[in-house]
């Protein structure tokens, strides 16, 4: 039963006698609770996607080192949109030296251009590929593998 139906319920009984001013005063407290309880209900609950994925909040990237293929996971946010990206290969070693990061970017050009935060190629470029976790930032070369 919704809040504002007891509301009603309650100004009924008032109005009526004497005799439900104390049913009324009843019907309001259950009304009070009505309220508390939903609020509580609705604080509480995370999306189901976000406990699936098990990461803390959206645009949040997280490791999944026991999945077979993908290295991360996260749960992408844009406006109402949400969507659940798996992105990253499973076991490979990425951003070692500048000239793979750079042989990265150029393969995948098109793709990080978009900036799309609901495609995998955005957080692949922003987590596994940023500049800051490169490991030899002077090195140039790039050598399959490394």
């Amino acid at each position: 039963m919704s809040r504002d139906k007891l509301k009603r319920i309650a100004k009924e009984l008032r109005k009526a006698s004497k005799m439900h001013k104390g049913q009324a005063k009843r019907v309001e407290s259950i009304a009070g609770k009505v309220k508390n309880a939903w609020a509580k209900i609705a604080s509480s609950e995370k999306d189901p996607r976000l406990v699936r994925a098990g990461v803390d909040g959206y645009n949040q990237p997280k490791r999944t080192p026991n999945h077979p293929t993908k290295s991360h996971i996260v749960v992408a946010k844009v406006g109402d949109r949400v969507k659940t990206i798996r992105f990253g290969q499973q076991g490979v070693k990425t951003n070692q030296t500048k000239g793979q990061r750079e042989a990265y970017e150029s393969r995948h050009a098109s793709s990080i251009a978009k900036n799309d935060k609901l495609s995998a190629s955005y957080w692949s470029t922003k987590v596994k590929w940023s500049p800051s976790k490169t490991k030899d930032k002077d090195n140039k070369k790039w050598v399959k593998g490394s």
